[in-house]
């Protein structure tokens, strides 16, 4: 019987769509293929937009999911042609949308969490069930809603006996511990910042959308008092848990800061902003995660050679390494984990975990969007 489920996952940076096709039937995770596809400048600005109120944004947001959908299905087409596969082969795609709002247990108690995607249009685009709105059955339930990945970080990270940490630095970084009880010891949160503030940064003092290898950071100087300043955000001293994204850690946030540190050289807010990373991640591993070994860093960050050299001087006591070592490269895990997810909720299995959500328990996650009859 096909175990092969399709993960899209499109994150907080922006920069665009990672897709992969993984096989379940065996007793470990298998990756079949990969595929990526930018988002096209006009498309990034506007989801980018989106993140913050603005004029007529139901029509904008609801255009904006149909173009990101259409990216979608460029990624999806990409991973069946590159296995042959069709389309039926596939039990269901893992969408997981673009997060532009998250705001659980606000306003009302129960908060929002809103991810743009159109999962009907992708049904039709592809031919194939699309498993979308992953984070509200949580969020109606008393959680956070994010980060989700913690559960799949248990199912491909987790080791009897062991403490193992996983760091994801995407635009927001988040950890997960796994200690040595597996189920019943997981802890996950939303460190802060990840990639975001960089590369609003980086885009906007040199023009590209990402500081490649870090290069432009290492070249600066970090400033003690603007990162005193960064790390003074209230977020950073919240108990677990937590969850955090563009509505807080925003170039809105960014320019409050430096405003309270007077005239820098945009070099050297580079080098304080990367050093923020670094020091709130290895601040998480050390509260949470003393008793690990390893940190096993995945996303976008895993990239930033930069970075990866700050996390292992804050920890020098903890082997730092990329998830590329355990056989799953960086950009493959998050699209994996809604592969993973995707999965679950066709076997109808929880997939949150009440320790890292804070819900009043584990939940079965997703909304199905059948595109094809039940076989008889």
């Amino acid at each position: 019987m096909s175990e092969i489920y399709l993960g899209l996952m499109s994150g907080t940076s922006l920069d665009g769509v990672d897709g992969v096709l993984a096989d379940f039937s065996g007793p470990t995770l298998s990756v079949l293929a990969h595929s990526s596809a930018p988002f096209s400048p006009p498309l990034r600005e506007e989801l980018l937009a989106l993140n913050s109120s603005g004029s007529d944004e139901l029509h904008r947001a609801a255009l904006a999911a149909n173009a990101l959908v259409r990216v979608y299905a460029q990624v999806v087409a990409d991973l069946l042609r590159q296995t042959g596969l069709d389309s039926a082969a596939v039990l269901a795609i893992g969408a997981h949308g673009q997060t532009v709002r998250h705001r659980p247990q606000l306003f009302d108690g129960t908060g929002y969490t809103l991810q743009l995607n159109n999962p009907a249009l992708l049904a039709e685009l592809t031919g194939i069930d699309v498993i979308a709105d992953f984070r509200s059955r949580d969020v109606a339930a008393g959680g956070q809603g994010a980060p989700l990945v913690p559960a799949f970080h248990q199912s491909v990270f987790g080791r009897a006996g062991e403490t193992v940490l996983t760091l994801n630095v995407g635009g927001i970084a988040n950890l997960t511990v796994l200690g040595p009880a597996l189920a019943e010891d997981v802890i996950g949160f939303d460190c802060g910042p990840g990639n975001a503030l960089l590369d609003a940064w980086c885009h906007r003092h040199l023009g590209q959308a990402f500081d490649t290898d870090g290069a432009w950071a290492a070249s600066g100087k970090v400033d003690t008092d603007l990162l005193a300043i960064f790390l003074d955000e209230p977020y950073f001293s919240l108990p677990v848990p937590k969850s955090t994204g563009r509505d807080l850690f925003n170039p809105d946030w960014l320019t409050r800061q430096l405003e309270k540190a007077g005239l820098l050289a945009p070099v050297d807010v580079q080098a304080t902003l990367t050093e923020l990373t670094a020091s709130i991640c290895a601040a998480s591993v050390k509260h949470y995660g003393a008793k690990g070994t390893e940190l096993i860093v995945c996303g976008g960050g895993a990239y930033n050679g930069h970075l990866m050299r700050r996390l292992q001087w804050h920890l020098p006591a903890i082997h730092v390494k990329s998830s590329q070592a355990l056989g799953l490269p960086p950009l493959q895990v998050e699209a994996s984990a809604f592969a993973w997810l995707a999965r679950k909720t066709i076997l109808r299995e929880t997939a949150s975990l009440k320790t890292v959500t804070g819900a009043q328990g584990a939940r079965m996650l997703g909304a199905i969007y059948p595109s094809r009859l039940k076989k008889s």
